[in-house]
């Protein structure tokens, strides 16, 4: 496979373009995974400051319901909500990314292995 692969490379022809194709999915197929994980790791961390977000808004509401003098912590819970929404804003853009990703990965996968497959039975199919 390897001189094949050699022989490939020294010349210009379809066999070289199989071959340049194969090492651009190769070099493509590490970034995608890693960006993948760092979306997954920033959506995980999104949903957490969701959560610590809606607690201090209820504890916010809770602390102006107890307060004997009139404190207006409206204001604060408004701006607590307005960046809840936003955090899901970022983390649905955030998963749609990461599920377009995914069908990336999926698809280099795939055509890495058919492109293998072609290399290794020594045939090309020019489309």
């Amino acid at each position: 496979l390897r001189r094949r692969r050699a022989k490939m490379a020294a010349g210009s022809g379809p066999g070289a373009r199989e071959l340049f194709a194969e090492g651009l999915l190769q070099f493509l197929r590490p970034a995608v995974r890693q960006l993948d994980r760092h979306v997954h790791s920033v959506r995980e961390s999104q949903v957490e400051l969701r959560e610590h977000i809606d607690s201090l808004a209820t504890e916010l509401c809770r602390i102006n319901e107890d307060q004997k003098v009139a404190l207006d912590l409206d204001p604060y819970v408004k701006k607590l909500l307005n960046a809840r929404r936003r955090v899901v804003l970022v983390n649905n853009i955030l998963q749609n990314a990461q599920e377009r990703l995914r069908r990336l990965n999926h698809s280099v996968a795939k055509e890495t292995v058919r492109r293998r497959a072609m290399l290794e039975a020594g045939g090309y199919q020019g489309k």
